[in-house]
């Protein structure tokens, strides 16, 4: 394996900013494990190991604590803006100003495991290709394109409901057991296209985007009258809302 050069550990070192990730169009993953997975799904440029790189340009490069070993550069995938049409991915997922890195990454990886192959988001949110995000994505963005455009735009376009979590919506759990017994209602809900939205972490969905809500939905607090957390972390949210999709649809 050829040495590392200076060149490409400042390379490195550099796309831990988005600026110079945009300029290049390139990110950093580490660990075996979500190296191995993205190389399914993105060109590899640079591969970095104990083989071809000492111990001190390693920690130079990572953006751990405790650097795994291991640290690959990818080409960034190009965005065609269209949805993936696999068959059975009937949701798309919409996230509205996520600021955190890690929430970020941890809904890509719930996204995921709910067979979400799609996620809209504000030009504000996070960016995916933030080494944080990455990491906590633990590969799944192999398998989860990430779109950043304009939603408002996009989802005057949309001909689907469109489903927001507001502390102010209906009880989830109330809906779905109505929509059981209209048949007809349920069977679009289950087999038809939905858009579930997400908002910031402090302010939840932004004001533009919450007036497009056909369907604003509630996660209840147990019991119902207890004095509880003013809120849930959005990224618990988004499994327990995208969890409940996927049961109906069992």
């Amino acid at each position: 394996m050829i040495q590392i050069t200076k060149a490409q550990v400042k390379l490195v070192r550099s796309l831990q900013q988005k600026k110079y990730r945009d300029e290049t169009g390139l990110f950093v993953a580490e660990g075996d494990k979500c190296i191995n997975e993205l190389r399914n799904a993105f060109q590899l440029e640079i591969m970095v190991t104990e083989e071809n790189a000492t111990r001190s340009e390693i920690e130079q490069m990572s953006s751990l604590r405790t650097p795994q070993g291991s640290i690959a550069v990818f080409k960034k995938r190009q965005d065609n803006g269209t949805i993936d049409q696999q068959e059975g991915q009937n949701l798309t997922l919409v996230l509205d100003d996520i600021q955190d890195p890690g929430n970020l990454g941890t809904i890509i990886r719930t996204a995921d495991w709910f067979g979400i192959h799609d996620i809209f988001c504000s030009k504000n949110t996070a960016d995916c290709y933030n080494p944080k995000v990455v990491q906590a994505t633990m590969g799944s963005l192999a398998r989860v394109r990430m779109h950043y455009t304009d939603l408002q735009d996009w989802l005057k376009k949309q001909d689907t409901p469109i489903f927001g979590t507001l502390l102010e919506g209906e009880n989830m759990y109330s809906y779905f057991s109505k929509m059981k017994e209209n048949q007809e209602g349920f069977q679009q809900l289950t087999k038809g296209k939905s858009i579930i939205i997400m908002g910031n972490e402090g302010n939840g969905i932004s004001t533009p985007i919450r007036k497009m809500i056909t369907h604003p939905l509630r996660i209840p607090s147990y019991p119902s009258d207890a004095d509880t957390a003013e809120s849930l972390n959005v990224s618990i949210a988004t499994a327990i809302i995208l969890s409940e999709f996927r049961r109906l649809a069992r």
